[in-house]
């Protein structure tokens, strides 16, 4: 597995409670108030150093992180500096940012110019893009929520899970 961010993350170790909170959320409307292009509530609170977090950062999963690579090729990811990543899958967290520029060479737009999603589990839940069922979105269009996230996230996790299961020989 292979770590890649835009930036080093920066974690939250104290706790969050309520007035943490609207703190967080007065900081983000200053900006908007100021006239600045709003940030994720995330870059003003950090990130939340969970069980499961910390379990990884003992592991050492957070000290191999790597810069984003260049770009994508039809085996895996390149890097600036020519160095190589086979992938067989790639989870591109945006944080609830439509950022799919990227993806442009996939031609994954429909004519009208959004992306066409498709519900791969759950009829109310849609993340597998109609043009490439290998490629799911997770807090794009109807989940670009929390509890649309979720949802979103449990139906993609399964439906890859699936797909890169189909690609494992069997026994």
């Amino acid at each position: 597995m292979t770590w890649v961010t835009r930036r080093e993350p920066v974690w939250r170790t104290e706790g969050f409670d309520a007035d943490a909170g609207r703190a967080a959320v007065a900081l983000v409307e200053q900006r908007v108030a100021r006239g600045l292009p709003p940030q994720s509530v995330v870059s003003v609170t950090g990130l939340m150093l969970r069980p499961q977090e910390q379990a990884a950062a003992d592991l050492g999963v957070y000290d191999r992180r790597r810069p984003m690579f260049e770009r994508i090729v039809a085996d895996g990811v390149r890097w600036a500096d020519g160095s190589f990543e086979q992938a067989d899958a790639i989870l591109w967290a945006t944080g609830f940012r439509p950022a799919v520029k990227h993806l442009a060479p996939l031609q994954l737009r429909s004519p009208a110019g959004g992306i066409e999603l498709l519900a791969p589990r759950d009829p109310h839940v849609f993340t597998t893009a109609a043009r490439d069922p290998r490629i799911h979105f997770v807090g794009y269009g109807p989940s670009a929520s929390t509890i649309g996230a979720n949802r979103a996230g449990r139906d993609a996790a399964f439906a890859v899970r699936d797909q890169l299961g189909a690609l494992t020989p069997a026994a």
